[in-house]
């Protein structure tokens, strides 16, 4: 019996499987993410909620998957978790002008944005569930 439990695995997803039915929420009701960030931009207990809790995601996603280039899922993994925290940083003390370029960005967008996140999601879910064995 192995014993190993691949942080890489379920990292990819469960990452996965959140992205993927948030753009189908996203796909089922459009405006929804609009809303959201709104919100956000108009609230600073939740931009900073939402900033932190980005930050420790990111953080634990990024710490948890090492950095084998053989491995390429775990790279991209810790790229993600990379870029997440850079987000967070942006959101914590930038979440005005943030937020000004994802509302442009899905007004136009939304469809597309929702798409991406669902292809993404069920990327991330298959390649992390190919790894059980």
């Amino acid at each position: 019996m192995d014993t190993t439990f691949d942080v890489t695995a379920w990292s990819a997803l469960l990452l996965g499987l959140s992205a993927l039915f948030a753009g189908v929420g996203a796909i089922r009701k459009p405006g929804i993410w609009r809303t959201m960030i709104e919100e956000v931009e108009r609230s600073p207990a939740l931009q900073f909620v939402c900033g932190m809790l980005e930050l420790l995601v990111g953080a634990v996603v990024y710490l948890a998957n090492p950095w084998f280039p053989s491995d390429v899922l775990a790279c991209i993994l810790k790229a993600m978790g990379g870029a997440m925290m850079i987000e967070a940083l942006a959101i914590l003390g930038f979440c005005d002008i943030y937020t000004q370029f994802w509302l442009r960005s899905l007004s136009h967008m939304h469809r597309g944005w929702a798409m991406s996140t669902v292809l993404l999601g069920l990327g991330l879910s298959v390649a992390g569930a190919a790894r059980f064995h």
